[in-house]
């Protein structure tokens, strides 16, 4: 929807609200025309259900209202008399309407003086979950969010089971844009299996679907930083709009909302503007070698030849190896994942007769990889060269350059794109250049030839940026059940990572004291 239409929205509930509690606001002292002014009516409502005036502040902010209004409701009703489980009720699930009935059908009195603690029974534990819910879920949307490692694409560098904070106030919280969604739920519902949010999938009803109409248009905060090369990044796969989003034939099978896409960790080894390459398994930047930060552990395959000799576990415990990476060969070699520095400890065993790293040659072609065309012959290994859009500069246009563009005009840029034989046609105009409207990035794994990333579906716009990870919290590893007691509270940086454990522990220690410490009773 765009703002045009969500301001004749806010207009049309502002009518409602005036017809179904003028009479309210005349009984609780007001004048019926208060009932009437945007903004100023909530405000006047909130001095008389006695609460705070800072509350009309959470009306605006897209989910939290979704709570707020039922909170209004009720403590509307509560104010005038109506305080029982049943009305409670009835105000939620006639979506407020219960109080046009109060409003023009009873001898409502308006009650100076009620107490503002809940009732008991269910009024209370409502009241108390719902700005519970309401807290958590504006730290959830604008400043911390936690992040479980589902794969092994950063190893060793992050470790599948770790449960991170991510900033989203680094570069910029971005507003939610599923506006009728459950809070503090990504994309899918647990144990139903059912979507979390109110969106029509069918891509040929995107633009006209009732349901897609309550969809705000994209809107980030302003940011601390902007993305650095070689930051760890948390992001919504762009191709989470297909129905295998890691194979991009055909292009789009259905629609997801931005906010709603798959969500995933990846290192940005290329920023907007740069020029990227990969020779050998290693990233050029500009026509540079990339130098990677301290922290980061990239990785490859390596044929270990130890003539059909056995590593003990302990060794490979000692080489960093996890034991479901720990492949051979047909002829009995060792196919392990290491990085460079292990390649060359490993290589000193008595028992390694040679170590060869596994890569792809520059004539082998991978057709699964961007952009997915006979023109560009690449391999995970040898890749590119390829540019990295950024906002506000102009490309050719051209039969040999639409592959690299194709989703960005059509997909994150939302233009009518047509292509009739070597002629392009762009909103229905002829078309030799195109201008980016946003800043694009280069996003990939450290474990370099185990990762689904940018080379298989390429660009990864800044809209789906969702924050930076700045903190291991918990660590589990998922083949023996081991907590990683040494990773807890641990930061995530490009530098040396640094430990919190004992800060960690004493701050969930005074949280949980005053979360379920007794509460003192009356005299």
């Amino acid at each position: 929807m765009s703002f045009t239409g969500w301001f004749i929205l806010f207009l049309a509930v502002q009518l409602i609200h005036f017809i179904g509690t003028w009479k309210l606001y005349k009984k609780a002292g007001r004048q019926a025309w208060e009932a009437a002014i945007p903004i100023y009516n909530a405000i006047v409502l909130l001095g008389i259900i006695k609460r705070p005036k800072w509350w009309v502040i959470l009306l605006f902010i897209p989910i939290v209202n979704l709570i707020m209004f039922p909170v209004f409701w009720i403590e509307t009703c509560r104010s005038f008399g109506f305080t029982s489980t049943k009305d409670t009720f009835l105000v939620i699930f006639t979506l407020g309407f219960y109080i046009l009935y109060i409003n023009y059908f009873t001898e409502a009195e308006y009650r100076k003086d009620r107490s503002l603690e809940a009732p008991k029974g269910v009024g209370e534990w409502v009241s108390s979950i719902a700005f519970a819910v309401i807290a958590a879920t504006i730290v959830h949307n604008y400043f911390i969010r936690p992040y479980v490692i589902p794969s092994s694409s950063l190893e060793k560098t992050l470790l599948i089971g770790d449960y991170l904070f991510v900033s989203k106030f680094h570069y910029g919280a971005r507003v939610p844009m599923s506006t009728i969604a459950l809070p503090m739920i990504h994309d899918t519902i647990p144990l139903v299996k059912s979507k979390s949010y109110v969106f029509s999938d069918n891509y040929e009803e995107r633009n006209t679907s009732f349901a897609n109409k309550f969809q705000l248009p994209y809107m980030r905060l302003p940011g601390l930083t902007s993305i650095k090369r070689n930051d760890i990044v948390v992001f919504g796969q762009p191709a989470d709009t297909l129905r295998d989003m890691n194979k991009l034939k055909p292009d789009r099978t259905y629609y997801k909302p931005i906010d709603k896409k798959l969500n995933l960790v990846k290192r940005c080894v290329a920023v907007a503007g740069d020029s990227l390459e990969i020779r050998d398994g290693y990233i050029f930047i500009n026509g540079k070698r990339s130098i990677l930060p301290k922290s980061a552990k990239p990785q490859w395959y390596h044929i270990v030849d130890t003539e059909g000799q056995k590593f003990s576990d302990a060794a490979l415990r000692r080489y960093n190896v996890r034991f479901n990476e720990a492949y051979t060969t047909r002829d009995g070699k060792y196919l392990l994942n290491l990085t460079d520095e292990e390649a060359a400890t490993i290589a000193k065993n008595p028992l390694v007769k040679s170590v060869t790293k596994k890569l792809d040659s520059k004539d082998k072609y991978d057709p699964d990889l961007f952009p997915q065309n006979p023109l560009y012959r690449w391999n995970g290994d040898n890749f590119g060269p390829i540019y990295i859009p950024k906002a506000g500069a102009t490309v050719a246009i051209t039969k040999e350059s639409i592959p690299f563009y194709k989703r960005i005009i059509s997909e994150y840029e939302r233009n009518d794109l047509a292509i009739f034989g070597d002629d392009i046609y762009i909103n229905g105009k002829k078309a030799d250049s195109y201008t980016f409207k946003q800043d694009y990035y280069w996003m990939m794994g450290d474990n370099r030839q185990n990762s689904l990333d940018a080379r298989r579906w390429g660009y990864v716009p800044f809209d789906h940026v969702i924050g930076k990870p700045v903190m291991v919290w918990f660590s589990r590893d998922n083949e023996t059940g081991r907590i990683r007691w040494e990773r807890m509270f641990t930061t995530v940086t490009n530098g040396e990572s640094k430990s919190y454990f004992w800060l960690g522990i004493l701050c969930a220690g005074v949280v949980l004291f005053f979360v379920f410490k007794p509460k003192k009773k009356k005299a």
